[in-house]
């Protein structure tokens, strides 16, 4: 049964999860359509350049993400400190970067208003933007609706582009979150689109090896020019306890991602497990039921481990996830 978005997103839970959207009968829209001989590749540029773009106006950050033939993948993480820091001016300059401010609003930005029931009701206003500036659910109806009308005006028609409403799954723990970031790095490997994890464009993994590689700007290594999804860094020493920055370290998850990226392929299968990194030991992942996971991820509400799924049933007052 389809569930609403407000009882499968819970910030207090976790403030990471990973979602999903598929073209309407998982056609090739945004890479090369042989049943019609038709190649729309061009557009996995557009969700890049629309991620940078929503990235700096939401306060949502990008961990991971994915842009394949027919569908695409994020990691996203929710700041709601971050929105609530935020002043009312920078509220409505974000919004209006997305969208027309009403009348009153613009008025009440000018300090035009007249009345104090004019300023709360601007006020109220404001307030309803913020809390849409940390929503999962305005974050990609903003990417989904941009990208599906791009795509009927290059077509010339209409109808829907996606096949419904984004997937998404609450990640509990870190040992989720880094599952699920493999995941999605991986999927142009586990696609035989690519055989490695930096021949993978269109992928944080391609971004994050390039900057590393070449030591410049993320700008400078984008796979569009002049374009880069800022992606939420992973942390270093001196960033151990920082909410801005990924519980675990970079050199760390690309020797994970290698690793991964050998065992799941089938000529590869158990060649080098016995050299499983010791970031699976220190998370508490299994590598067999890790390296199935990677193959076969199977889409639930939400993954993390038996107690974290339990807590949150707890907390949806549901018997189980």
């Amino acid at each position: 049964m389809t569930r609403p978005r407000r009882s499968l997103v819970h910030v207090n839970d976790t403030p990471y999860y990973h979602c999903v959207s598929r073209c309407v009968r998982r056609a090739f829209l945004c890479g090369y359509d042989a049943a019609h001989q038709a190649d729309y590749s061009h557009r996995r540029a557009w969700v890049v350049e629309r991620l940078a773009e929503l990235s700096a106006i939401f306060t949502i950050d990008v961990c991971a993400y994915a842009v394949m033939s027919n569908h695409y993948h994020l990691v996203l993480k929710i700041d709601r400190e971050r929105a609530q820091a935020l002043s009312e001016a920078a509220v409505m300059q974000r919004w209006a970067r997305l969208f027309n401010l009403p009348l009153l609003v613009e008025r009440y930005r000018e300090q035009e208003t007249t009345t104090e029931a004019e300023a709360r009701s601007a006020q109220a206003i404001i307030q309803t933007w913020r809390e849409r500036l940390m929503d999962l659910s305005w974050f990609m109806r903003c990417l989904n609706e941009y990208l599906a009308r791009r795509a009927n005006a290059e077509d010339g028609c209409t109808g829907r582009f996606w096949e419904g409403r984004f997937k998404s799954q609450a990640l509990l723990d870190e040992a989720a979150l880094l599952t699920c970031m493999a995941y999605v790095d991986l999927n142009p490997v586990r696609a035989t689109l690519a055989d490695t994890p930096e021949d993978s464009e269109y992928t944080s993994v391609w971004a994050r090896i390039q900057t590393l590689r070449t030591g410049r700007t993320p700008a400078s290594t984008s796979v569009v020019p002049g374009i880069t999804v800022p992606l939420l860094p992973f942390t270093e020493a001196e960033h151990l306890t920082s909410p801005d920055h990924l519980p675990f370290a970079l050199l760390d998850y690309l020797e994970l991602v290698d690793w991964s990226g050998r065992a799941i392929r089938p000529d590869k299968r158990g060649a080098i497990a016995a050299t499983q990194p010791p970031i699976l030991q220190r998370l508490g992942l299994n590598a067999e039921e890790y390296v199935e996971t990677l193959r076969r991820q199977r889409f639930g509400r939400a993954i993390g481990t038996p107690e974290a799924l339990q807590q949150l049933a707890r907390h949806l007052q549901q018997t189980y996830i």
